[in-house]
């Protein structure tokens, strides 16, 4: 399935908020990027939940943005087995003027998401 299901996508005003007040916080070169560990539940561990966000003031135009947004999404979707399954939540945040190309995109999110998944391992 080439898919990202709705439970893996970040929603919702409370977890949103409770993301960028308790989540740790790290850059790479184009992406900012934020995560927080959830604490396991009874059934065992929740998805691992993402969130890209292009903000309008760097690209006015929607189209360029639905573009990034899409590149992270893949990106994300292709490397999600470098994150262990441990319920974690991330934001990506773009913050770049330049519009990056599909592989500078990957290499970010790959080495955001061994960082992620190294953090837990220390």
């Amino acid at each position: 399935m080439n898919t990202l299901p709705k439970s893996e996508r970040l929603h919702g005003k409370a977890t949103v908020s409770a993301l960028m007040s308790k989540g740790r916080w790290g850059f790479t070169q184009g992406l900012k990027y934020c995560y927080l560990k959830n604490q396991p539940t009874e059934g065992g561990f929740s998805p691992n939940r993402i969130m890209v966000s292009v903000p309008k003031r760097l690209f006015k135009r929607a189209v360029r943005r639905n573009l990034l947004k899409r590149r992270i999404r893949e990106s994300y979707r292709t490397q999600k087995h470098l994150l262990p399954q441990s319920g974690t939540d991330v934001l990506f945040l773009y913050n770049s003027r330049d519009i990056l190309e599909y592989r500078d995109i990957n290499e970010q999110v790959g080495s955001i998401l061994k960082t992620i998944g190294n953090e837990g391992q220390l």
